[in-house]
């Protein structure tokens, strides 16, 4: 299989070339594509040494499958040159999630959707994987009508400068030296910061629509009702989401639990243990825990944990690969 990586240079390209490995997908070509100043950087994969190469509209032809790990406005740009070459565009940006026309996959919930692709096919928002994953066995006993969640998100969601803005400011504040904040609005360390991504005419964000308008097309649901509530906290890496949800029918906490319990790529997590960011670091497990019965929602209230990097992007994406028919 011919593949590329659009955007191979940043946190979740190079996690996605390690994932292709990881996930034993039949590699005969690599191509790892970025900006002109990427160009020359080199990178080894299953032990070859592979140059970046400067993405232009001539880049995808001869390519099966691209793996996108770009912002939304050069996804756009490239994905018409994705087209035209005949390659499948797996795209992890936010451009085409709500697309009618273009599948958006969790594999584990709707891999069938993928096959219905018409060149291109969305990785979702990272918080709404994560969230989806935890309680997609329970709506497979009955739907899920309602939830209410708050995301306690990592700076890696940020990029790798997220990551460097909180050990700077980390390191500024034992120094006593004036701290800085470029990546985010507000300080991040010792922080906790409750605003991701632009304020929408509703007062929410764009990041706390994502969790209902993505988890509607995913769990073809188009009735489903979120409040979300995004917070970005002073954590390097993983996302952990405080969610409450509502069924169409009662259900027992044993029947939740071994819903969860069930459910392919999670861990539900026994007390006195807890989910954390740190346990699901560098894992394609989301972690569940903390079951009880919620009586203000009429359902049950939960709390999990996912790398955001890994299956809440590359992961996720390398995964999507495996439901196509090469």
């Amino acid at each position: 299989m011919r593949i590329g990586i659009l955007g191979a240079t940043g946190a979740v390209g190079q996690q996605m070339l390690e994932c292709l490995i990881e996930q034993n997908i039949a590699v005969t070509e690599l191509k790892l594509l970025a900006s002109a100043r990427s160009v020359g950087k080199k990178y080894y994969f299953k032990g070859k040494e592979i140059s970046v190469e400067e993405a232009n509209e001539k880049s995808f032809e001869g390519l099966d499958v691209v793996l996108g790990a770009v912002e939304s406005d050069m996804s756009k740009k490239f994905a018409p040159f994705i087209n035209k070459a005949g390659a499948v565009y797996i795209d992890n940006s936010s451009a085409f999630r709500l697309d009618e026309d273009v599948p958006l996959i969790v594999p584990e919930i709707n891999a069938e959707d993928a096959l219905k692709h018409r060149g291109i096919i969305a990785n979702p928002n990272c918080s709404t994987i994560i969230a989806m994953m935890a309680i997609y066995g329970v709506n497979k006993l009955s739907k899920i009508t309602h939830i209410i969640a708050s995301t306690y998100q990592a700076v890696s969601g940020a990029g790798i400068n997220g990551i460097y803005e909180l050990e700077n400011q980390i390191k500024d504040i034992l120094e006593n030296k004036k701290i800085k904040s470029e990546v985010f609005s507000h300080q991040i360390a010792y922080n906790c910061i409750p605003k991701i991504s632009e304020i929408l005419s509703n007062d929410f964000t764009a990041e706390e629509m994502k969790m209902q308008n993505e988890g509607r097309k995913i769990l073809h649901n188009p009735d489903l009702k979120v409040t979300c509530t995004c917070v970005r906290v002073p954590v390097m890496r993983s996302h952990s989401i405080s969610l409450s949800f509502r069924t169409e029918n009662e259900l027992s906490k044993d029947e939740v639990i071994n819903a969860i319990k069930n459910s392919t790529g999670v861990k539900f997590v026994e007390l006195p243990e807890l989910p954390t960011p740190l346990d699901t670091s560098n894992t394609d497990i989301v972690e569940v825990g903390r079951i009880r019965e919620d009586e203000v929602i009429g359902g049950y209230a939960l709390w999990c944990c996912g790398d955001q990097v890994r299956k809440g992007a590359a992961t996720n994406a390398v995964q999507i690969i495996k439901c196509l028919k090469f």
